[in-house]
C-alpha cells in the first residue's frame, strides 16, 4: 500500500465527502442499497449500510489492482513462500481440500476419533492455547447441536485453576487428554499437559494421552505413544489450523461426517476466493472494506456481533485471526509502515450485547463499524411455532439494530433520546448454521484477513510479536524462583517479586 499515489489520494478525498453523507439517506436509495448486496448460494453480504457508493467501490477495486492483489492471491494458491519471514508456503487451505479428505492421514484421524467415540471414554480434554484452542473450541460451540461424543473440555490458561476446575468433574479412568501444540514446547500447554499426565497416572490411567503437533518426534520424546500422535504441516499457521489434525477434538465431538462437511464448506469459499472476479469476490470486497474503514474513514475498531449464541466464541477467534495476522508496523520486506493496519476486533453474541455496550454504539461519540451476522433459521432444535417465533425475534433484532444504527432517530427536544445514526454495519446472513455453512463463514473471514494483509503489504502468516512477552515471562519466572537476579527488571517489578517472596508462595 503506497500512500503517495493518485489512487490513494483520491480515496482520501472520497472519504472526506462520504463522512459528510447521511447514511440513512444513502440507505434510502433502493437502487444503491440493492447494488451493495452480494451473494454466494445462501450466504448474503449486505454492505448497504456502509459509507460506500459506486465511485468509491470502483476506486477501491483500482486500489486493489495497484497493490498487485491478483498476483498475491495467485501466489498464495500456487504454493509460493508468501510467509517470507519464515520462508514457507501457506498450506492451511490444503487441509480442507477433497484430496486431503480422501487421504490416508484423514482416514487415520477419523478412525481414531471414531474409536474414542465408541469407547468407554466419557470425557476428552484438549490442552492447547491460541490457535490450538480458540479455533476448535469455537467450532465445538458452533456445532453444539451435533455433539454426540464424550463430553469435551478445552483448557488453555496456565492459571492452574483452569485445569483444576475441569479435572474436578472428570474421572481419570475414563478421560482422554489431547495435547495440541504445533511445536510441543509451548510453555503454558506443556505445563498443563504435565499436570494432566500426573493426574491420569495417579488415577491408574497413565498414557491416556494423544498429541496433535507439527513436531511428532518431540511428542514421542515427551512420552506420547506413536499411534496417538497426529501431525500436520509446519506451513499451517496456528490461527489457521482448526481444519487440520488440530480439529481432532471437534471430530470426536460431532463425528467425522459433520467435520467433513465443515471442511467442504470452507473449500467452497476457497474456490470462490481463487476464481471469482474481484468485483464479485466476497473476501476481496470485504477486505477492501476493512482497509477503507480503517485507513480512509478512520475507524480504529471493528465489532463482531453474531446473532447466534453458538457462535459466541467467533469474536475471540477473529481477534486472534486478524490481530495476530495483521497487527504489524512493518511491511513484509521489513520497511516501516506509515499507516495503520488491523482494527481492534471485539464483540459478543446478540441479543445480550444490546443490553450492555450497544448504548455506546448508538449514542456514544465514537463510530464503531459492526459485522452483524445471523442465520435465518434455527438448527438442531424443535421446529414448532414457539421455537420458530423466538428465532424470528432474534433475526428481527439483528436487522433492527443494523437499521437503527444507520438511520438513527431525531429527537432534539429530548437530547437524551436523540439517535444521530450514521453508524455503519455489514449484515451477513445465511440459511442455517450447518457444518457446511459454518466452515464457509470461517473461511470467508480467513480470506478477508489475508486480503487486507496483502493490501497493507504485511506478512499475515507470522506472529513474532508474541515472542517478547514469552521471553520476558521466562526471565521473570527465573527471578521469582531465585534462579536468576531481578537486575534487568524495572524497580517496581523487582519490588513486586520481593513482596511475593516475602509474603506468598513464590516458588
Amino acid at each position: 500500500m503506497n500512500t503517495d499515489t493518485a489512487i490513494h489520494n483520491s480515496l482520501q478525498d472520497m472519504a472526506v465527502v462520504m463522512r459528510q453523507q447521511q447514511l440513512g439517506a444513502l440507505l434510502g436509495d433502493a437502487t444503491r442499497a440493492r447494488g451493495f448486496v452480494w451473494q454466494l448460494d445462501d450466504l448474503r453480504i449486505d454492505l448497504s449500510r456502509q459509507f460506500l457508493n459506486d465511485a468509491v467501490m470502483m476506486q477501491l477495486q483500482a486500489f486493489a489492482i495497484s497493490c498487485g492483489l491478483d498476483d498475491k492471491i495467485s501466489a498464495l494458491f500456487a504454493g509460493e513462500a508468501v510467509n517470507v519471514s519464515e520462508g514457507r508456503a501457506v498450506v492451511h487451505m490444503a487441509q480442507r481440500s477433497a484430496a486431503r479428505i480422501d487421504s490416508d492421514e484423514f482416514a487415520g484421524l477419523s478412525a481414531f476419533a471414531q474409536s474414542v467415540r465408541a469407547s468407554h471414554v466419557t470425557d476428552v480434554i484438549n490442552i492447547g492455547i491460541g490457535g490450538s484452542d480458540l479455533g476448535p473450541a469455537m467450532v465445538s460451540a458452533a456445532l453444539a447441536h451435533l455433539s454426540s461424543g464424550p463430553r469435551l473440555h478445552y483448557v488453555s490458561n496456565v492459571d492452574p485453576a483452569h485445569l483444576h476446575d475441569v479435572l474436578r468433574g472428570c474421572d481419570p479412568a475414563t478421560t482422554l487428554v489431547i495435547v495440541t501444540s504445533k511445536t510441543f514446547t509451548t510453555d503454558e500447554t506443556m505445563r498443563n499437559a504435565a499436570l494432566a499426565g500426573d493426574w491420569l497416572a495417579a488415577g491408574g490411567n497413565e498414557g491416556a494421552m494423544a498429541a496433535v503437533t507439527a513436531a511428532p518426534d518431540v511428542a514421542a520424546e515427551w512420552g506420547i505413544a506413536a499411534d496417538r500422535i497426529f501431525d500436520f504441516d509446519e506451513g499451517v499457521g496456528g490461527r489457521y489450523s482448526l481444519w487440520s489434525a488440530v480439529g481432532l477434538p471437534v471430530m470426536i465431538d460431532v463425528g467425522a461426517a459433520a467435520f467433513t462437511q465443515l471442511l467442504q464448506g470452507a473449500a467452497a469459499m476457497d474456490r470462490h476466493f481463487e476464481t471469482a472476479p474481484h468485483t464479485e469476490n466476497l473476501p476481496v470486497i470485504l477486505g477492501l472494506l476493512r482497509v477503507w474503514n480503517r485507513n480512509f474513514m478512520g475507524y480504529p475498531t471493528l465489532g463482531i456481533m453474531p446473532y447466534d449464541q453458538r457462535l459466541a466464541l467467533v469474536p475471540a477467534w477473529l481477534q486472534q485471526l486478524e490481530m495476530e495476522s495483521n497487527g504489524k508496523s512493518v511491511r513484509a520486506d521489513g520497511s516501516v509502515l506509515d499507516y495503520a493496519t488491523t482494527p481492534v476486533i471485539w464483540g459478543a453474541a446478540g441479543t445480550g450485547c444490546q443490553h450492555s455496550f450497544f448504548q455506546a454504539l448508538h449514542q456514544g461519540s465514537d463510530i464503531v463499524p459492526l459485522d452483524i451476522m445471523v442465520p435465518l433459521a434455527p438448527s438442531g432444535m424443535p421446529l414448532d411455532d414457539g421455537w420458530q417465533a423466538s428465532h424470528r425475534v432474534l433475526v428481527a433484532n439483528a436487522i433492527a439494530q443494523a437499521e437503527a444504527l444507520a438511520k438513527g432517530r431525531e429527537n432534539h427536544a429530548e437530547p437524551h433520546r436523540h439517535f444521530a445514526g450514521g453508524r455503519p454495519s455489514t449484515l451477513i446472513s445465511w440459511q442455517a448454521s450447518t457444518p457446511y455453512a459454518v466452515g464457509r463463514l470461517l473461511a470467508l473471514y480467513e480470506h478477508v484477513t489475508v486480503v487486507s494483509g496483502f493490501l497493507w503489504g504485511v506478512n499475515s502468516f507470522d506472529q513474532w510479536g508474541v515472542e517478547l512477552g514469552k521471553a520476558m515471562a521466562r526471565e521473570v519466572a527465573a527471578a521469582l524462583s531465585g534462579e536468576a537476579s531481578a537486575d534487568g527488571l524495572s524497580a517496581t517489578a523487582a519490588d513486586l517479586l520481593a513482596h511475593l517472596n516475602e509474603n506468598g508462595p513464590a516458588r
